[in-house]
């Protein structure tokens, strides 16, 4: 099966690392087109990064289309442009925000969430309320480092990390840690095995539940709020990657 990974920031080494993390948990049939958008930005820190990196992520799945993707998964936490994909798309689409919190629905009985920056604390909250978490949502923290420091040893990336998932457990009774960016998804192991309980990285689940909607036949449903797009002729920069879709 040939898997649509999307890092939808355009830093080729964290496509590399969301790669690594991805095949470390597949089937070994399971091929990925990894990828990342031609333009945007280099890493999504709020609302602008978001909607940049989600014209970004259509780009990315009309080309997996072509392809012959049969799932396609968005690789950041914010899970940016996930409504408009799954109407543009034929395959299924997941994004990684949606498949933690699911899975850690189902390990415990709450989940806190440790992402990188305060600010985009909202975010995430915007996405526990969608996905129906609220109920399973113990908390959410930030360590305050960006996204593209998380692999410079002088962040010490790890350590704050850690601390932030014991102070949850502590003081938000956490059962299940997840992971708030896919740029962490190399330290899941470590984390895990320091905690003592299931820590979640969001693109390691989405693959698998991509394999498992391949495998069971299932795609998105296309007939009320993810229909394809009205047939219509877009301006400027929507012209040149819609127009032709």
């Amino acid at each position: 099966m040939l898997i649509n990974l999307i890092n939808p920031n355009t830093s080729g080494s964290m496509t590399d690392c969301i790669h690594q993390a991805a095949k470390s948990t597949s089937s070994p049939d399971t091929m990925f087109r990894a990828c990342h958008p031609s333009e945007g930005v280099a890493s999504i820190e709020g609302y602008l990064d978001e909607l940049v990196a989600a014209t970004g992520v259509i780009e990315q799945v009309l080309e997996g289309e072509k392809a012959g993707c049969q799932a396609h998964i968005l690789a950041c936490f914010g899970d940016p442009g996930l409504d408009a994909a799954r109407e543009v798309a034929n395959a299924p689409v997941i994004g990684i925000a949606e498949a933690a919190m699911h899975t850690a629905s189902l390990l415990g009985h709450k989940f806190s969430i440790v992402t990188t920056l305060a600010r985009t604390l909202p975010i995430s909250e915007h996405l526990v309320h969608k996905y129906g978490m609220t109920a399973h949502c113990g908390g959410i923290s930030a360590v305050d480092i960006a996204v593209l420091e998380l692999h410079n040893p002088e962040s010490d990336a790890y350590q704050r990390i850690l601390t932030a998932c014991q102070a949850a457990m502590n003081n938000e009774q956490a059962d299940v840690i997840v992971l708030g960016c896919a740029g962490m998804a190399d330290l899941t192991q470590r984390l895990q095995t320091a905690l003592g309980i299931p820590v979640i990285d969001g693109v390691s689940t989405a693959v698998g539940m991509a394999e498992m909607l391949i495998r069971c036949g299932l795609a998105t449903g296309k007939r009320h709020a993810y229909a394809p797009p009205l047939p219509k002729t877009y301006g400027g920069w929507a012209g040149t990657l819609l127009n032709k879709a």
